[in-house]
Formats: structure tokens, sequence, C-alpha cells
């Protein structure tokens, strides 16, 4: 299973493709079922998965705080993530 976001940062828009080990680490921080985010799609649910996935991808060493500050958009990407 994987999870496209559509995020736009520094002016820069791109999809990010979230992974399992990027939802486990989700399910761990939040206590909550990856599943959760089509009924409840809490900002700071997609925003940590993106964020995730970015830092185990090495596209970002910065933290999570540190890293939100130059986010201007989030959302759902294409449907069929590759």
């Amino acid at each position: 299973m994987k999870i496209n976001l559509q995020i736009t940062r520094n002016g820069e828009s791109k999809t990010i493709t979230a992974n399992a080990a990027d939802m486990v680490a989700f399910e761990s921080k939040y206590n909550v079922s990856v599943t959760s985010l089509s009924s409840d799609p809490k900002m700071s649910y997609m925003l940590y998965l993106a964020y995730h996935a970015e830092h185990r991808q090495g596209e970002t060493k910065d933290k999570f705080e540190d890293w939100l500050n130059d986010v201007e958009n989030v959302g759902a990407g294409e449907d069929n993530p590759k």
C-alpha cells in the first residue's frame, strides 16, 4: 500500500509517496490507523506522512517542526501511486 500526497514547500510543488515504513511510523506516532485518513484527514496527519517520506528518502534533514515552516500546502495526490 502506498499513499500519494501533493505538497508545496518553498514555492515548489511535488508528489510525495508514503510507503509502508511511513505508515507504520504514522500509526506509532498518532496511535491511530492510517485508514483514518479517509474519514478524518487532519492536516497534521497528512503533513507528518509527507515529512516522514521526505526524511526517509533523504530529501530533508530538518526536524518535523522546522520542516513545517516551509510548507505552503498539502493535499491528496493522484489516486494510483506507483
